[in-house]
This record gives structure tokens, C-alpha cells and sequence, in this order.
């Protein structure tokens, strides 16, 4: 019975700790992409109820069918992505890029063929790409100083120091700290703060070819090779022989189907779901996969209460969500930078223009700087190749 009980804490323990950090460390990206594309207070609420009953759903089916413990979740970076690529863009035309980036996924998973897509895009081209995505919201954390000097400053430094003794948690406590600040300093409007269920609401999604070029194109492959490329690693490196057509299969198909209620990605976690297939969680790891069901089942707790979550992120300052994204994609930004830079001089050269060019915020015919960058970022490798 204590034999148990120890397991049944383990795996808890494990799934709540997952879950906290994935959810509280990026749900204000969540919120500033969802805000881009100008979405109300209900519109936001469905977009973490479907988020959170696709996540949960999938992290809870695919781990039982498995018996692996695979841990859902959204695309942070295309989060990040999405925050700045959606502004201007319809709330109709946004969906319709989230389900095209889903069902590319789904087609790509039942295809087999995902080896084949890995290697038209290059690592140090997917990273650079990514890393020019983050760098804008890494650069404005530190550009709010000027706006509130004693609130970033103490994120900043809480954040710092405890990544030297609590690097797990230091996004998270930079965000206590913030909380703390802007309360004392009376930044904060909790006072309409109330408990309220989610609704979903249906956007039928239209198709814009520059959304597709901009939007839906990018977001499938910052997603694939940030996201589920990592996840499998992950999996792998732990002893867990994943089918990534059954993984990609299903968490596309949610993607797709909760698409028009705001459920942008729906893919493996990567960094977060390590937390779940350690020795403490259980030292079988047949049972591990207990741990990711846990975290599917606050999952879908957090998205019935989505409006909750909508207005409590309404109601904190704009500074404290600026600033707490940049300082929550640091590692990130850092991780993505030492990808892009690992290679030959011919690779790192197309990396710095992929990521200088994401990085510029450049439009052109309506198509955003993301797809330019990847493009030319490929396009040099292939001429320095054949060179």
C-alpha cells in the first residue's frame, strides 16, 4: 500500500510540475497572440478552453494507448510567432491558418514521410528561424525597463538568480515576483477577477493566400521542428520507442478540429515532458506514463476554466505580460542561437541571414518576415551546397 501511494505521488508530483510550468510560463503568449488578431475576452476564453480540452485530451489518450508518457501541449514559439503575425489579420483568416498548419501536420504524420520534410529543412535553418521569432519579445522585456524600472528590474533579477539554484522554476518565480510588485504598486484590477466557466465559440475560417504564405506555412514549421521534433528526441532519449505517425496523426487531427475555436497547435511537449520520465516519477518506466495523464487532467481543468484565466490576464499590466514573455523564451532564444550557430561557415552564414530576416519584421506583398527568412535561408544553403 506505501509502495503505492509512493508511485501515485510520484507520478502526481510529476504531472502537476509539467503542467505548471508549460501552462503558467506561456499562457501570456497565449494571450498576447490571441489579443494580435483582436480578440474579445470570450474569443480568448475559447481559445484556452479548446487549447486545454484538445491537450488534455490527446495527452491523456495518447499516453493509456501507448503506455508512454507523452506530454501534449501548445507551440510556445508559435505563440510567439503568432503574437506578431496576426496583427491586422482577420479572427476568420487566423483559424483558417491554424487548421492549414494542423492538417499539414496530420497529413505529414499519417504520411510516413516525416523524415523526408526533416531533411528539406535544415536544424540551423529551422533554429535561426526560430530564434529570429523570439528575439523581438526577448529584446522588448529588457526595452520595458524604461517603462517600469522597479517591476522588470526585480523579474529580471529573480529570474536570474534562480537560475543558478531553481533553473526549472525561474520563469515561474520571475512571475511571482511580478505579481507581487505590481500588486504592492497598485498596477493590478483583480477586483473583476471572477470564477466563470468557458464557452466555445465558432469562427468558420476563411483562407487569405497571404495568411497561408505568412501565418499558417511558418507556424507548421516552427511547430514541427521545435516542437515535435524535440518531443520525439526526448521520448527517445529516455528509452521510449514512440510512433511519431500515431502521435502526429492524433495530435493533428485534434489541431484541426479545434481549430475554429481558437486551438492554434496542438503538439508533443519537449523540455517540460523530460519532467515526466525521470527515475522519481516511478522506477518503471512502463508507469511513467501515469505522470502525463495527471498533467492531461489539470490540462482540461485549466480550459473549462479558460474565462478565469482570460480575465486574470486581463488584468494585470501590459508590462508585467511584456516582460514576462521575453523572460520566459530566453532559454529559448538561447537554445535555438547555439542550433543555428553549429555548423560550417556556408551554414552559418545562411542561419544569420534566416535569423536577421525573421528577426527584421519585414512584410512584403503581405507575407511576414518569418516565411522570407526560411526562404532565404534555404535558398543559400541549396546555392552554397551546389557551389
Amino acid at each position: 500500500m506505501v509502495k503505492f501511494q509512493q508511485q501515485f505521488a510520484g507520478a502526481a508530483i510529476a504531472g502537476f510540475t509539467a503542467f505548471l510550468i508549460s501552462y503558467a510560463g506561456s499562457v501570456a503568449l497565449v494571450f498576447q497572440a490571441a489579443t494580435a488578431a483582436g480578440a474579445s475576452p470570450a474569443q480568448i476564453a475559447s481559445w484556452l478552453l479548446a487549447l486545454g480540452l484538445g491537450i488534455g485530451a490527446t495527452c491523456i489518450g495518447l499516453s493509456i494507448a501507448t503506455r508512454m508518457p507523452v506530454l501534449t501541449g501548445w507551440s510556445t514559439p508559435g505563440a510567439a510567432m503568432l503574437a506578431t503575425s496576426l496583427v491586422g489579420v482577420s479572427m476568420s483568416d487566423a483559424v483558417g491558418a491554424f487548421a492549414i498548419a494542423s492538417g499539414l501536420m496530420l497529413v505529414l504524420g499519417l504520411s510516413g514521410q516525416l523524415d523526408r520534410v526533416v531533411r528539406l529543412i535544415p536544424r540551423n535553418i529551422a533554429s535561426a528561424m526560430l530564434a529570429g521569432v523570439v528575439f523581438r519579445f526577448v529584446t522588448s522585456a529588457f526595452a520595458s525597463l524604461s517603462q517600469a524600472p522597479m517591476l522588470v528590474g526585480a523579474m529580471l533579477a529573480t529570474f536570474f538568480i534562480a537560475r543558478v539554484w531553481w533553473p526549472k522554476f525561474a520563469s515561474l518565480l520571475a512571475l511571482l515576483c511580478g505579481l507581487l510588485v505590481a500588486s504592492w504598486s497598485g498596477l493590478t484590477a483583480f477586483s473583476g477577477v471572477q470564477l466563470a466557466i468557458a464557452v466555445p465559440l465558432f469562427t468558420a475560417p476563411s483562407f487569405s493566400g497571404n495568411v497561408i504564405l505568412g501565418v499558417a506555412l511558418p507556424l507548421f514549421v516552427v511547430t514541427l521542428a521545435s516542437q515535435n521534433l524535440a518531443g520525439l528526441a526526448v521520448l527517445k532519449g529516455h528509452g521510449y520507442d514512440a510512433p511519431p505517425k500515431v502521435i502526429l496523426g492524433w495530435t493533428g487531427l485534434a489541431g484541426t478540429l479545434l481549430a475554429p475555436f481558437g486551438a492554434f497547435s496542438i503538439n508533443i511537449a519537449a523540455i517540460t515532458a523530460a519532467l515526466c520520465m525521470s527515475k522519481d516519477v516511478d522506477p518503471d518506466p512502463a508507469r511513467r506514463y501515469r505522470a502525463t495523464v495527471w498533467a492531461g487532467v489539470l490540462y482540461l481543468l485549466a480550459g473549462v476554466l479558460g474565462a478565469t484565466v482570460a480575465t486574470l490576464l486581463s488584468s494585470l499590466p501590459q508590462v508585467l505580460i511584456v516582460a514576462f514573455t521575453g523572460i520566459a523564451l530566453l532559454g529559448t532564444l538561447t537554445a535555438s542561437l547555439k542550433s543555428a550557430l553549429d555548423g560550417t561557415a556556408n551554414e552559418i552564414d545562411a542561419s544569420i541571414i534566416t535569423f536577421a530576416l525573421t528577426a527584421s519584421g519585414l512584410v512584403v506583398f503581405g507575407v511576414g518576415s518569418a516565411l522570407w527568412g526560411l526562404l532565404a535561408g534555404l535558398t543559400l544553403s541549396t546555392f552554397r551546397r551546389s557551389d
